[in-house]
């Protein structure tokens, strides 16, 4: 933590000296940079406990206040609407041809958007583009030109007047040429606030609920992180080494190096972002959809999000009972705080390094009570110490001498907080690999990759629009492809007290 925490000291000082960072020569940075880090370590106390809160060391926003819970969703579109009609709409759904663009503007009210992304001083009356053709056309730019540019697309799609069915679907003048530039865009972008960004993302999550494409509570969510490398020259401006690791600084301050995957045509190594997401996943079907994500440096462990991802997922007003992820996530110690704290279990793969205790097969994860008995014992349900298990053997000579129950306290193998034993955790564990057909298509159908954006907030914003495009596609169907194979049914029966 002392790294993250001299790390964030070094960053926060650039950004308050020097406010036109951006601007600055690449040479000069490398000055300023080296300068400020020597200093920093120079005064650094490595004897104190690092104080910092965790969003901080960890580089995204706190649960921010303004959030509109999904249960109060239905009441602020009410009173919106107001009983007036949206003339947009009916104007829009005559002029756009393309029968997904069609779809997508019936589910949108613009009037829902302005306000959600309002802000103070915010006069209507006196502008010619709206936030709604702002956010339109960046989901126009996700749905169908995820390879243009930002220039290329405002010039060559946007605003060419011959283009009339992406001109409606903006909801911009076909009669006139209202232009929106590209620079209006990333203004848009830069603006947007991380609160404004999480009410967007209820506002489709409360579209999704409502056409049926999934259920409300969720029976199973999943989380996961994916490496989103920047797309151009980011030079390493200084480094230092503290005991075996370093403070790197980039040009761009918030993006730092991090571990992908291993691909054979990609490097080990990546500088960007992280996206971490937390997904609700269809036990019937398998499909899964992508409620909000986290932007992060890419050096950051996956576990240190799980808490941050739950506390805005409550903010939101989500509701689930299990969430599952990759071995990343199984602590033990971290798992059973949150099971405390948000009454949501934790299922993560068994961790291979992780010894089961004694007295348990180590292949098959069989409880018995001690080394005398050839009897495997039942699962019965959690407690605050752990599992318990029973033996329920009748005909035992050791029956009426033996306790005939045992618990076993959690950890990160065999005894997460869903054991091995109970019925359908396999099931679970299988759906979380689903989750990587979603990130599959935010990089490569809504354009995630390469990022067309260069700073954390540009990243955010743009995973955002991509979650919207991808939950607004799944909830119209048009590109969905049915299997000829009818569904597995995953029933997910869990022991009671899981």
């Amino acid at each position: 933590m002392q790294v993250k925490d001299i790390k964030l000291t070094v960053k926060k000082q650039l950004k308050a000296k020097f406010p036109g960072w951006k601007r600055l020569c690449k040479g000069r940075k490398r000055e300023l940079a080296k300068q400020v880090l020597e200093e920093v370590m120079a005064e650094y106390d490595f004897s104190s406990a690092v104080s910092a809160p965790l969003h901080e060391l960890t580089g995204v926003p706190e649960v921010p206040a303004g959030v509109i819970p999904l249960s109060e969703m239905e009441e602020f579109i009410a009173g919106t609407r107001s009983g007036l009609l949206d003339f947009k709409r009916s104007w829009s759904q005559k002029r756009t041809k393309d029968p997904e663009l069609k779809a997508i503007d019936s589910l949108l009210d613009d009037r829902v958007i302005d306000r959600l992304l309002a802000y103070d001083g915010y006069t209507p009356s006196k502008r010619n583009i709206y936030p709604h053709n702002l956010l339109r056309a960046e989901l126009l730019k996700c749905l169908k030109y995820p390879e243009f540019s930002y220039r290329k697309f405002c010039g060559e799609v946007l605003n060419n007047l011959e283009n009339k069915t992406e001109r409606a679907f903006v909801h911009l003048p076909l009669h006139k040429k209202t232009k929106i530039d590209h620079s209006q865009l990333s203004q848009f972008r830069s603006g947007l606030t991380f609160s404004q960004s999480i009410n967007l993302s209820v506002y489709m999550v409360h579209l999704l609920v409502r056409s049926g494409s999934v259920e409300h509570p969720f029976s199973i969510c999943g989380v996961d992180s994916t490496e989103l490398p920047i797309n151009y020259n980011h030079s390493l401006l200084c480094s230092v080494e503290v005991g075996k690791k370093k403070v790197r600084i980039y040009s761009d301050l918030d993006a730092d190096c991090g571990v992908r995957r291993k691909k054979r045509d990609k490097s080990e190594y990546f500088i960007g972002y992280r996206a971490h997401t937390l997904m609700a996943l269809d036990p019937k079907t398998g499909h899964n959809f992508p409620l909000f994500s986290l932007i992060a440096p890419g050096n950051h462990h996956d576990n240190l999000f799980l808490e941050q991802l739950l506390s805005i997922a409550r903010a939101m007003g989500l509701d689930m009972s299990v969430v599952t992820g990759d071995t990343a996530y199984a602590d033990a110690e971290k798992n059973l705080e949150i099971q405390n704290d948000f009454d949501i279990s934790v299922v993560t793969p068994a961790d291979k390094n992780v010894k089961p205790p004694v007295d348990v097969d180590p292949k098959r994860g069989f409880v018995y009570l001690d080394e005398y008995c050839d009897t495997a014992m039942e699962f019965m349900g959690r407690t605050d110490d752990g599992h318990e298990f029973k033996c329920g053997a009748d005909d035992c000579p050791r029956s009426r001498v033996c306790p005939q129950y045992r618990v076993v306290p959690f950890d990160s193998g065999f005894f997460g907080q869903i054991p091995e034993q109970a019925a359908g955790i396999e099931k679970v564990r299988d759906v979380r690999k689903h989750i990587e057909r979603s990130y599959n298509l935010l990089k490569h159908r809504e354009g995630l990759e390469p990022l067309r954006t260069r700073s954390q907030q540009g990243v955010m914003c743009q995973t955002t629009f991509a979650n919207m495009a991808t939950l607004l596609l799944e909830i119209v169907g048009t590109r969905r492809t049915e299997s000829k194979e009818v569904a597995e049914q995953l029933e997910f029966e869990f022991a009671s007290g899981a």
